[in-house]
């Protein structure tokens, strides 16, 4: 999505790191990176790469911080690469984090956001089953997901007979799958129980960014799917739209 084959010299800031998987992939390939998540779990996670892979690199920082937090976001300086892939719209007020992200990017730099994509009705009835899942009690959460799911995996369950792929659709029940490095049933939970949720049309994102002097250089569309579409801006300098 960036068009290039290596990040050596240049800065890279990771907001929301998660695993700290991207922030690997982006120190690998020769970037001085800067990670940072809201949630503990996740910072331990990206020290515990860091620590694995690259310990006592000078080269890459990890801390907490919020994407929500203006002061925050325009202390940490500017990079030529920020970074943040389907995460500002888990944030609870995903077009702050939007406008915020803008912030430590750099004269030139490029701003790569995956946000999940505006499907109307679709999205709206998602949103509703998200957040009734974090309002059930612990003990509901299994049945009413199983309930949620049935549909789609009844059909997945008979292409997979139809295909004699019954044992290989079972065992993705309980084993990492090669694409998402989590279980099925994993990515289930994590997908209806996702919440906050919130989505974009691609041009809101398009008038958001073009408004600051920036200009869009690449979009892969999620198409007609819930899943994210990605942006990779440039922030040249243009005029700014008021």
């Amino acid at each position: 999505m960036l068009e290039i084959d290596s990040l050596a010299g240049m800065s890279f800031l990771d907001i929301g790191s998660g695993s700290g998987l991207f922030s690997l992939a982006a120190r690998r390939l020769g970037a001085r990176v800067f990670s940072f998540d809201y949630d503990p779990a996740s910072v331990a996670c990206t020290a515990e790469l860091r620590r694995r892979y690259f310990p006592g690199d000078r080269d890459w920082k990890v801390e907490q911080g919020s994407a929500l937090d203006r002061d925050y976001m325009t202390s940490l300086g500017e990079f030529d690469v920020v970074y943040s892939w389907g995460v500002l719209h888990h944030t609870g007020s995903m077009w702050k984090a939007l406008d915020y992200a803008r912030l430590p990017v750099s004269d030139h730099g490029k701003l790569f956001l995956a946000i999940y994509n505006d499907l109307g009705s679709r999205t709206a009835r998602w949103k509703k089953i998200k957040k009734t899942y974090n309002n059930l009690p612990k003990p509901l959460r299994l049945p009413f997901t199983l309930i949620v799911i049935a549909p789609s995996e009844l059909k997945s369950l008979f292409r997979a007979i139809c295909t004699l792929r019954v044992g290989e659709y079972l065992r993705s029940w309980t084993q990492p799958g090669p694409q998402r490095g989590m279980s099925h049933w994993r990515d289930v939970v994590d997908w209806v129980g996702g919440y906050p949720y919130e989505t974009a049309a691609p041009e809101q994102i398009f008038d958001l960014y073009r408004k600051h002097g920036f200009s869009l250089l690449k979009l892969k569309c999620g198409g007609a799917g819930t899943g994210c579409n990605e942006f990779v801006f440039i922030k040249d300098g243009g005029p700014v739209l008021r």
